[in-house]
């Protein structure tokens, strides 16, 4: 009977073994950190992306409405706007074929550097997310929209300062 009870107390260990506790907070504290962990680090990535697009797009319009205002003649400033824009996007890594670009001069449309004028610039774009396979076409819902806008008065002598 002695050896019955052994067989018994082990039975009984080997199931409060299985019925036991032990070790499983560390397991679970790193499946909930890991599921919490990766969103979070993808929403950082990308509000940094989106961030970092912004303000490549606000830095291109307020340039390039500096350039138009402060130009001697109206096409030297869109040409100078134009280089702004380039350098600006490529600084925020987008395509200068992504964005879309509107130009406004007051009071004359086609003249830029008309004296005590006002021109504005308006940059339109969609950033996309990171790790976002461009194969999907899913179309809308990888990007987000985002615009600037800028306006610079033209000197009332004309030209740049």
């Amino acid at each position: 009977m002695h050896r019955w009870n052994r067989s018994a107390e082990r039975r009984a260990t080997g199931r409060h073994r299985l019925a036991s506790e032990d070790g499983s907070a560390s397991i679970e504290f790193l499946t909930v950190g890991v599921i919490l962990l990766v969103p979070l680090v993808y929403l950082v990535l990308a509000l940094g992306q989106i961030q970092h697009a912004v303000l490549g797009i606000e830095g291109g319009a307020r340039h390039a409405a500096r350039a138009i205002a402060q130009s001697g003649s109206h096409e030297h400033g869109m040409a100078a706007a134009d280089r702004a824009i380039r350098v600006a996007l490529a600084d925020a890594g987008l395509s200068a074929d992504a964005v879309r670009v509107a130009i406004a001069c007051d009071p004359a449309p086609d003249a830029c550097d008309t004296p005590r004028g006002t021109v504005s610039v308006r940059l339109d774009a969609t950033v996309p997310l990171p790790l976002a396979p461009p194969g999907l076409r899913l179309g809308a819902g990888v990007g987000v929209p985002v615009s600037a806008l800028a306006s610079q008065p033209v000197s009332a002598f004309g030209g740049s300062p």
